[in-house]
Order: structure tokens, then C-alpha cells, then sequence
């Protein structure tokens, strides 16, 4: 299993777009991503980079393993 590093809000936005999620969205209070019928709750931009334990939650709701977040 390859080793996840902390990314820019940016980032996540367009790693998740090359996986195959469309948007974000805004609706409510945090916006989300969608792939098929599956709907990620992203946090909100900002500053700053993502903490690799926040970073492995969202992979892990998403059902994306650390080797296809890598590729």
C-alpha cells in the first residue's frame, strides 16, 4: 500500500474529478461530489492543505483505495 501526503483543497477537487466524481456542488453547509449514485461530502475550501487523516476518511467513504489515489 502506497504512502497518501497532504494535499490542497484544489488537489482533492481534481484528483477526484480524474476518478471519475463530477462537481463540487454546494448544498447546505459543505459541498460534495458525485459518481454515479454515490454522493461525497467534501470540506469546505480553503487555505492550507488537508491533514492525511482526513484525507483517508474521505478515500475510505469514497471507496478509493490509496494505490488508484496514487495512479
Amino acid at each position: 500500500m502506497s504512502s497518501l501526503h497532504p494535499v490542497t483543497w484544489r488537489e482533492l477537487i481534481r484528483r477526484l474529478r480524474s476518478i471519475g466524481f463530477s462537481g463540487p456542488y454546494q448544498e447546505g453547509k459543505h459541498p460534495f461530489m458525485v459518481r454515479g449514485a454515490q454522493r461525497l461530502t467534501i470540506p469546505n475550501p480553503h487555505e492550507g492543505v488537508l491533514s492525511v487523516n482526513l484525507l483517508s476518511r474521505l478515500l475510505r467513504q469514497a471507496g478509493i483505495s490509496a494505490d488508484e489515489w496514487d495512479s
